[in-house]
């Protein structure tokens, strides 16, 4: 007599880069400038990375920033190419040495990556949701988090003697809202906008710009450079803005080349999350 057994088998998660390269990679919530550092110096040093934006990044340093590539469909920062995918197309994207972009604000496709560390450079100086339980390490970035109650380690953003530093107990240093110096040039260096509406720009990153200039207008308002230098970083027109956000930068050093390298601050913060993931075991 034939039995038959009738038996619920679940399909099994394919994790990516399963086998020997599955262990490098990560995941790294945020795409602005100190993000495209940690993720451009992991990747240098044999990582694999995969990036989480929002659908409407307010990044202001867009030319460093693999966010940018939610705007444009893809960015090379430094030698290093980024693209906005699709969930389904990372994997074939990450064989291909290109970094995923995917919109992902939420963290939801991370169970599905199942990477071996995740690191939270979203810089919104409050936790938006990491916790320890997300990767087998969990390393975040600047205020907002404790380290060793919310996440394995911090890394000091902060300018100054602590920059770059490594925090397994405790948390970074607390958000004053006042930039770093730069030329003796501190909140006069930032670009804020008149009122809330749609931001558009009129100059670009890259630009001469003179104090009083006007770089981008809302609902008409011009929204002006405070200081002489070279725009650093503006927002994307079409990004939606409140009144008083951050919307520019201007560098007082005149420097063009400094608005499409990696800030010094960026690759300090980045070696800070290569030590962690080495100390807390996760290797290239």
């Amino acid at each position: 007599m034939l039995r038959v057994f009738c038996i619920n088998v679940k399909p099994k998660k394919v994790k990516f880069y399963e086998g020997e390269n599955m262990a490098n990679l990560i995941v790294i919530r945020g795409g602005g400038d100190l993000a495209t550092g940690v993720a451009w110096r992991l990747i240098r040093g044999g990582y694999r990375v995969v990036v989480l934006e929002q659908s409407e990044p307010t990044v202001i340093r867009r030319t460093v920033s693999f966010a940018e590539a939610v705007f444009s469909g893809e960015i090379k920062v430094e030698g290093i190419l980024a693209q906005r995918v699709q969930f389904e197309e990372v994997d074939q994207v990450l064989r291909r040495g290109i970094v995923p972009v995917l919109i992902d604000p939420a963290g939801s496709y991370i169970p599905e990556l199942h990477p071996f560390a995740l690191v939270d450079a979203i810089i919104a100086k409050k936790n938006l949701g990491t916790h320890r339980g997300l990767a087998p390490v969990t390393i975040a970035l600047g205020p907002g988090f404790t380290a060793g109650i919310d996440v394995d380690a911090v890394v000091e953003t902060k300018r100054g003697h602590f920059l770059g530093r490594v925090i397994r107990q405790g948390k970074a240093a607390p958000n004053t809202g006042i930039p770093g110096d730069i030329q003796g040039f501190r909140s006069e260096r930032l670009i804020l906008t008149p009122c809330s509406g749609i931001f558009e720009e009129v100059r670009q990153i890259g630009d001469i710009v003179e104090q009083g200039e006007t770089v981008a207008v809302v609902k008409n308002n011009p929204v002006c450079a405070s200081i002489s230098g070279v725009l650093r970083g503006i927002l994307h027109t079409g990004v939606k803005v409140s009144a008083g956000m951050k919307a520019g930068d201007v560098d007082p050093r005149g420097v063009r080349d400094y608005a499409y390298t990696i800030s010094d601050k960026a690759l300090a913060v980045a070696g800070g999350v290569f030590e962690a993931l080495l100390n807390l075991g996760v290797h290239p």
